[in-house]
């Protein structure tokens, strides 16, 4: 091949046809599909915004809309910290340090819902390895915490049953918790790879000047790693908005819609009530929000890159 661009073309087509089949054609068809009363069976016809207008007025569209704003703030704000803190553990240097840095990403590269399954278990009710935690420490005989079960049950207890996926409250923080867990090895291991690209010089000329660590931090490593940190944060606001797997599995969305998510409603409206259309409008609704931190984040970097 003499033309080295036509070359390139060429080995871009795979890739570039399994994008528009696997992703380009869905996304396109489902806003056709917002804009249409269609159900499975039925091409349905063109309804405009009705469908929007409709979920505007829907009590578990806005409980949904809510709990993923409260979702994916509180997640992404645990997971940065922890991961922050976990990636300067990790870049010390110790034994078995590359063993242990390959063992923390095991919970991001196990599929979401083996690992979700096992959370179910541990949550339980009846079998869960947190609450038999909890009745051991009971039997333990502590004279404050067994005067608070009495004070709480009015009787003896023998064994504590917390209803992890059955409270709204618990059931919310449940879900955050499993997050929480499966994301934060992504974010250490990222901040990690940016701690390591901060040169030494940086810091030898900070220990000259008398900072301590706290200042060594936030005047040194955090402006040095804010580009990747920016990236992290957005992409795993973006993934976690749209999060479907590990909530599905977890609650379905329960108990009565505590937990439900845009990504879940979208799910059960579209597949198990068969209304396409509308299930369709409710997965749009977090297009506009997603576009707007992607615009943002790209308009950051190439900020970032002019002033550098």
């Amino acid at each position: 091949m003499e033309n080295p661009v036509v070359l390139g073309y060429m080995l871009l087509a795979p890739a570039l046809i399994i994008l528009l089949i696997f992703k380009a054609y869905p996304f396109f068809l489902g806003i056709w599909f917002s804009f249409t009363d269609k159900v499975a069976g039925d091409p349905g016809q063109f309804v405009g915004l009705a469908n929007y207008v409709k979920q505007t007025g829907s009590q578990i569209f806005w409980t949904a809309f809510q709990n993923t704003i409260f979702f994916t703030a509180v997640a992404t704000v645990f997971k940065t910290g922890l991961g922050m803190g976990l990636a300067l553990l990790l870049h010390r240097k110790f034994r078995f340090s590359r063993i242990i840095r390959a063992a923390i990403l095991l919970p991001f590269i196990v599929p979401t819902v083996l690992s979700t399954l096992s959370w179910v278990w541990m949550f339980d009710a009846t079998f869960s390895v947190i609450n038999w935690t909890l009745t051991w420490f009971w039997r333990l005989d502590i004279p404050l915490l067994e005067m608070s079960l009495k004070e709480l049950t009015g009787s003896s207890i023998t064994r504590i049953r917390i209803l992890w996926l059955g409270d709204e409250y618990l059931a919310m923080a449940s879900i955050i918790i499993v997050n929480v867990w499966r994301g934060m090895p992504f974010f250490a291991i990222s901040f990690l790879a940016g701690l390591q690209t901060v040169p030494e010089d940086l810091y030898d000329a900070g220990d000259i000047d008398g900072t301590n660590r706290w200042q060594r931090f936030w005047y040194i490593t955090l402006p040095m790693i804010k580009p990747i940190a920016v990236v992290v944060v957005v992409f795993s606001i973006v993934v976690t908005f749209a999060d479907f797997e590990l909530v599905y599995v977890l609650t379905r969305g329960g108990p009565f819609n505590s937990t439900h998510l845009l990504a879940t409603l979208a799910y059960q409206v579209g597949m198990d009530s068969a209304l396409l259309g509308e299930g369709a409008a409710i997965a749009l609704f977090m297009l506009p929000i997603l576009t707007v931190l992607i615009v943002w984040q790209l308009l950051y970097l190439r900020r970032e890159e002019a002033t550098n």
